[in-house]
């Protein structure tokens, strides 16, 4: 079970919780950082990272189905742009808000870098998510 909360004191956050409280004994799935890349190795969406990010959230999602989880499950994400400006952040946080992730609301953080692991990756995110009791994990 998943408490979500927003803090009375703390501003209204914008599309995502304050905290979230796993209960034990949930099983929890750490994802390694979702990145633009097809089924082939190929960067999707050069030099736009609206289309990088509907691609991060494609390759999470299936990642999320591999372990018996999916997107409403997230409890914690990392979102990456490459941007030293607030309108891609934007941007790419409104692809967030609008995917299946931000049905929780989980707890977030968005955040503008200098570089990224690929070359002309402007987005990565990174979750945590809740794997259901019924889920059949693939090992």
């Amino acid at each position: 079970m998943v408490t979500r909360s927003t803090v009375p004191s703390l501003f209204p956050p914008p599309g995502y919780a304050h905290t979230a409280v796993v209960e034990p004994g949930t099983r929890l799935a750490f994802l390694a950082g979702g990145v633009p890349l097809d089924a082939d190795g190929t960067l999707v969406g050069p030099g736009d990272p609206v289309a990088q990010a509907h691609q991060v959230l494609t390759n999470l999602t299936a990642a999320l189905e591999h372990v018996g989880s999916d997107l409403p499950q997230v409890v914690a994400s990392t979102v990456y742009v490459v941007s030293d400006e607030p309108g891609p952040l934007s941007a790419v946080w409104d692809v967030v808000n609008a995917s299946g992730l931000g049905a929780g609301p989980h707890t977030s953080t968005l955040l503008g870098v200098s570089c990224l692991g690929y070359t002309g990756q402007l987005v990565e995110i990174t979750v945590t998510a809740v794997v259901p009791d019924e889920a059949a994990v693939e090992r």
